[in-house]
């Protein structure tokens, strides 16, 4: 798992700073799956995976100034680049791996992950880790601004049937680690899976 989270660090680290910049037209994008969330003023959310924040001002938008946003990511180059795009005035940013998070249970209304699913060394036990600290019937959104095909298509590689994101594969490893899915959307234009915690 070390491993894992060494190969994770180096691979975004070396992406950091161009990264925004890769991908410009994504902010509707991340606005319409934050939107999907159905956060209320005063909740609190945390962006897992956040990379150099590009959810955060969407989500401190959606529960305002008596909200907690907190953004977390295991790569402290990323986290340098949202400061330096100045994403840290709508979130706490924090260096944390999402096996071993920094907070106590049942702490969070919703948890936002782009892209993270695919990155976890454990899906099943990680995921589990993200439910302990969001309350019963708090929501998990899992998101990337492309669907599955189109990323495939994009890294040209095969879409393959082991994929963990797939909904057959990634229901199941939910149910077990306390999510139950709401809704399931695999598009060209985006991926949004919601799950809601159990109780």
């Amino acid at each position: 798992m070390a491993d894992t989270r060494r190969q994770v660090q180096e691979f975004f680290s070396a992406r950091a700073p161009g990264w925004d910049s890769r991908f410009p037209g994504d902010g509707p994008a991340f606005a319409a799956a934050v939107s999907a969330l159905g956060l209320r003023p005063g909740d609190a959310v945390l962006d897992i995976g956040c990379g150099t924040g590009r959810a955060l001002p969407a989500l401190r938008a959606a529960v305002g100034a008596r909200g907690t946003v907190l953004g977390a990511d295991l790569t402290p180059a990323m986290l340098d680049a949202a400061v330096r795009a100045g994403r840290d005035s709508d979130g706490a940013l924090l260096l944390a791996d999402a096996a071993r998070l920094p907070l106590r249970d049942a702490a969070l209304d919703a948890v936002f992950a782009a892209g993270l699913v695919s990155h976890l060394a454990r899906p099943a036990e990680d995921l589990c880790e993200i439910a302990r600290v969001v309350r019963p019937g708090g929501l998990l959104a899992l998101f990337h601004p492309i669907g599955r095909a189109a990323l495939a298509a994009r890294h040209g590689r095969p879409l393959t049937d082991d994929d963990l994101r797939a909904e057959p594969n990634l229901t199941p490893v939910l149910a077990r680690s306390g999510w139950r899915v709401r809704s399931y959307a695999d598009e060209d234009d985006r991926y949004l899976v919601l799950a809601v915690r159990d109780s």
